[in-house]
């Protein structure tokens, strides 16, 4: 026991007893610092140093772009570019998906590649209705200033019109008699409207133009696509006034009826009306007469 007591007290010792530190100039051996020191000071000191050194160069390495160097982290760049290629790439393959089913629908139209689907007119009627009560026709406060300056300006105004109604109507492209009826077992999935060569031909109703070209079987075709699925086509027409992508109103002429392509017996129109990539009766909803 007392060789224990003996050794702790010559280790604290050594640890509290005092030393001096001197720093001296080589060249005249003035003392230029000196510090009074014990082992205790210097183990606490390094530690601390120590301490601090890792501390800092660890948040250095978190906290800053060095982490970059260090195998097994990425560059937040990097990761940035990717979570935006991915949402770019996901976005790409919904766009993808509705642009093939698109294609697939305006590839039925032009080859007649389909099935029996039975439409309805109240059908179709009330599919446009509820389209057109989806649209918020609520006006901003900028249309109200500007509905509040055109009625003053049109206040005497005599032709002055307003309505509130939406009505769901197809315009007759053309009026004449129907030469060959829509007929699905045969393959005719359209209308033949005797006309005379180079009478105008409408756009049955508001819609994009969406094909617009010459085929070898039906001449002259131009396809609109208009709101709820609806597709309407026209075939062997002499000319078209209009070219795709172009936006076109109800009764807007769009072409001249003819007698192109090979399947064509004489000047007529051949008139087709498609829903959600089926064909459906075209006298259901016009009077060619």
């Amino acid at each position: 026991m007392a060789e224990n007591k003996k050794t702790k007290k010559k280790f604290k010792k050594k640890l509290l007893h005092k030393y001096r530190l001197v720093i001296l100039n080589e060249d005249t051996f003035e003392e230029r610092l000196s510090f009074k020191l014990t082992r205790l000071n210097v183990f606490v000191l390094m530690s601390l140093t120590s301490i601090l050194l890792i501390f800092g160069t660890t948040m250095l390495i978190a906290f800053t772009s060095l982490r970059e160097y260090i195998p097994g982290y990425s560059s937040t760049a990097l990761k940035k570019q990717a979570v935006e290629l991915t949402y770019k790439t996901d976005s790409l393959q919904q766009l993808i998906a509705v642009n093939e089913r698109y294609f697939t629908s305006i590839k039925k139209v032009l080859q007649g590649e389909i099935s029996s689907v039975d439409f309805n007119r109240d059908s179709i009627i009330e599919d446009a209705k509820q389209f057109a009560s989806q649209i918020d026709l609520r006006p901003s406060k900028e249309d109200s200033l500007l509905r509040e300056k055109i009625a003053k300006e049109d206040k005497y105004n005599l032709f002055e019109t307003a309505t509130s109604k939406i009505n769901f109507v197809l315009f007759p492209p053309v009026t004449g008699t129907i030469s060959e009826t829509y007929n699905f077992e045969e393959k005719h999935y359209g209308v033949d409207i005797v006309v005379e060569s180079n009478t105008p031909v409408k756009a049955t109703a508001d819609g994009t133009i969406i094909f617009a070209e010459w085929t070898v079987e039906t001449g002259n075709v131009i396809i609109i696509e208009h709101s709820n699925g609806l597709i309407s086509v026209y075939k062997h027409n002499a000319s078209l006034t209009k070219s795709q992508g172009e936006l076109v109103k109800s009764g807007e002429v769009i072409a001249t009826s003819g007698n192109t392509g090979e399947l064509s017996s004489g000047p007529h129109l051949h008139f087709e009306l498609w829903k959600d990539g089926y064909p459906i009766n075209p006298t259901n909803f016009i009077d060619f007469n």
